[in-house]
């Protein structure tokens, strides 16, 4: 550890008085991430360390992190939530554009000390009809070192609802983000929206993106992993592809039943079978959890957790949330260090506490952990930051470790 530059140098600056700079380094990272806001403000010195890449560096992604972001983040500041010392951190609002306004459907994805968001639906108050949003191909990278947001370059095809898959570097903070499909639609009025087949990856140092070959039909509403052959392919999973209509009128989406997958290596794409069998298709909230650095993807639909076999390709059943959410709600699906999170509200009966009630009227929320290898499942309740209860469903979950 280089505290002695990240300090200014030799012992002028002690980090913490009569001790040597490297064991109160050492103390310091031994501070969940979710109070190190707290610390900064104590010193000079403190905020210096605590703000290096190299002690972000050293704290070896021991802090798992979850992130909310519960409506347009350059509007609602996004939040982290640390499931080990039940705290949350607030991160700034993203740069605002005036014009434009209720993004949504975008992709939250982590990389190295960055949190990038890509994409999305959104509203441009100086286009007609104002009821239909358009997709975003702006591109936003969070630096956790400056603790602040950036635009980057922006992807060549508009997009929201998208598959959107991280390929990491050897070298730290670098790699690239794979796009493919998406479009853009309504929150409320799903089907109504526009399917597109563009693929294109990022390469993080050179900020650049590039045109790779288009997915075999249009998708959307689809996710996506890096994993099979040695993690030289990428996978697009479920979403939608065309639509109908219900009596001429009713728009309906017709939900893709098969996977494509793409080889980084040739470049191509082969089409995968139906993965449903004699079931009926299912178009639940997919994730994708990592087990000893191998993808293994989840789906929750309703209640039911389902697990993809890859060499059967199919959706096999792996657990049942304890827990039902109500049947006006829903549940937030995201994976974080191996284990599943199940987030929804936590309604409380009226003969309860006025504790409780006003729990309930400052939002609440219920999380219930699934573990994959132990099969078991546990649960925490937290109060919400954003003291009302958020809309889980259009709410965009993603993950972090520090």
């Amino acid at each position: 550890m280089n505290c002695e530059s990240e300090c200014g140098g030799g012992s002028a600056i002690l980090v913490i008085p009569g001790l040597p700079n490297d064991v109160a380094w050492m103390i310091l990272s031994k501070v969940p991430y979710s109070h190190h806001g707290r610390l900064k403000a104590t010193c000079k010195s403190w905020k210096t360390v605590l703000s290096s890449k190299s002690f972000l560096t050293s704290l070896n992604r021991k802090n798992h992190l979850l992130c909310i972001f519960p409506q347009d983040p350059s509007i609602v500041s996004p939040f982290l939530f640390d499931p080990v010392a039940l705290a949350w951190c607030p991160l700034p609002p993203m740069p605002c554009n005036p014009n434009l306004y209720g993004l949504c459907n975008f992709a939250a994805v982590p990389l190295g000390l960055s949190l990038f968001v890509l994409g999305g639906s959104l509203f441009d108050a100086r286009s007609f009809p104002i009821d239909r949003p358009s997709p975003s191909n702006s591109t936003f990278r969070f630096d956790f070192h400056h603790f602040s947001w950036e635009p980057r370059a922006s992807m060549l095809s508009p997009r929201g609802s998208f598959a959107c898959a991280v390929l990491p570097s050897e070298e730290a903070g670098h790699g690239h983000i794979f796009v493919a499909g998406g479009g853009s639609r309504h929150t409320m009025f799903a089907a109504a929206g526009s399917r597109i087949r563009s693929v294109e990856r990022y390469d993080v140092r050179r900020d650049r993106w590039v045109a790779l070959e288009p997915l075999p039909g249009s998708r959307a509403g689809c996710v996506g992993f890096v994993g099979g052959d040695g993690g030289r392919d990428f996978w697009v999973l479920g979403g939608y592809g065309a639509s109908r209509t219900i009596s001429g009128v009713f728009p309906v989406d017709e939900y893709c039943t098969d996977a494509v997958v793409m080889g980084m290596d040739s470049g191509e794409w082969r089409e995968v079978g139906d993965v449903w069998g004699d079931q009926r298709v299912r178009a639940g909230k997919i994730v994708v959890a990592h087990d000893s650095g191998c993808p293994v993807v989840f789906m929750l639909d309703g209640s039911d957790i389902f697990r993809y076999d890859m060499s059967l390709n199919r959706w096999l059943y792996e657990s049942r949330v304890p827990r039902k959410a109500r049947y006006n709600s829903s549940f937030g699906f995201v994976a974080l260090d191996g284990e599943l999170y199940v987030v929804t509200h936590l309604y409380v009966d009226s003969t309860e506490t006025r504790r409780s009630r006003h729990h309930k009227r400052a939002g609440t929320l219920y999380i219930q952990i699934y573990n994959p290898k132990k099969k078991a499942w546990r649960s925490i309740v937290t109060k919400s930051p954003f003291n009302y209860p958020i809309d889980i469903n259009s709410a965009v979950f993603s993950s972090i470790s520090l």
